[in-house]
């Protein structure tokens, strides 16, 4: 019997990529999103299931897994890819725009793990693999609450990879850097600014200019993101993290490789190139 995942925020992006990929490699999926009713795609695929789940409505959930179930008779990875990323200076974004950020990629996610375990517990088997971020693991200006609500993912999941390694369930992590996706278009679209504070303004002038030069960089595709997630899924270990792209890669390696210290001073003076002093 072909294999089965769920995965949450399969509409764009790495989720509409992942989903075809593990399709073609001969997997049934249950492709979830908030509004199923304007999937054009994934509707066209056989061995797709497309239907609604919203990570803040926990009916949502339980639906989407129950119908998964009885369209495919049976769960064996969870892909929580579902989430957005809240940007701008940490001043500048309203305490709701905050619990919003955690709802959806903490505690939706949370959420969505809760309603597939039992499911899972029951086939005495199972993957989770959620979709981190590089900001999970370290973190870089106006990225404040979208690098707290993935660092509280990076926590919850490592907790839990060592609870559900006692019911034969591996738990993943996969974190990428800057993908070129609709994600990041709604990230813009959703940047926090408040013009009163004109304090930072030569400061956030710096950062433009940085983050412009850096998005041209990237290497990394919502296909090659699909591919490892695939990789993390099928290789049968308990490896936890995998990083998605030389930027993040760069990045993490320069953490291991100095003193807490010593890469504070690399970060500011990779932030603040222009007025960065010793």
């Amino acid at each position: 019997m072909n294999k089965t995942m769920l995965i949450t925020g399969a509409s764009s992006g790495i989720g509409k990529a992942t989903s075809l990929y593990f399709a073609q490699q001969g997997w049934n999926v249950i492709a979830t999103m908030r509004n199923p009713e304007k999937e054009k795609d994934l509707v066209k695929e056989p061995n797709i299931f497309v239907t609604r789940l919203e990570v803040t409505e926990p009916a949502s959930i339980q639906t989407a897994v129950q119908q998964g179930i009885e369209k495919f008779g049976q769960i064996d990875v969870l892909i929580n890819n579902a989430g957005y990323g809240q940007q701008g200076l940490f001043e500048a974004v309203s305490p709701e725009k905050i619990q919003e950020q955690f709802e959806v990629n903490v505690f939706g996610l949370m959420h969505v793990t809760r309603a597939i375990l039992p499911h899972f517990r029951s086939n005495k088997g199972g993957v989770v693999l959620n979709v981190s971020s590089g900001a999970g693991l370290l973190t870089t200006p106006l990225l404040s609450i979208y690098s707290a609500s993935k660092y509280a993912v990076e926590g919850f999941t490592e907790s839990l990879a060592y609870e559900l390694e006692s019911q034969n369930i591996k738990v993943k992590l996969v974190e990428p850097g800057y993908i070129a996706t609709p994600f990041n278009e709604k990230t813009i679209t959703s940047f926090a600014y408040d013009p009163s504070l004109s304090d930072y303004q030569a400061f956030s002038e710096e950062l433009a200019a940085f983050f412009k030069n850096f998005e041209g960089s990237n290497t990394f595709t919502a296909n090659d993101v699909a591919r490892l997630i695939y990789n993390a899924v099928t290789d049968n270990t308990h490896r936890l993290r995998y990083l998605a792209g030389p930027d993040i890669e760069q990045l993490v390696n320069a953490r291991i490789g100095k003193t807490d210290q010593e890469y504070q001073h690399f970060l500011r003076g990779i932030f603040r190139p222009n007025s960065f002093k010793n």
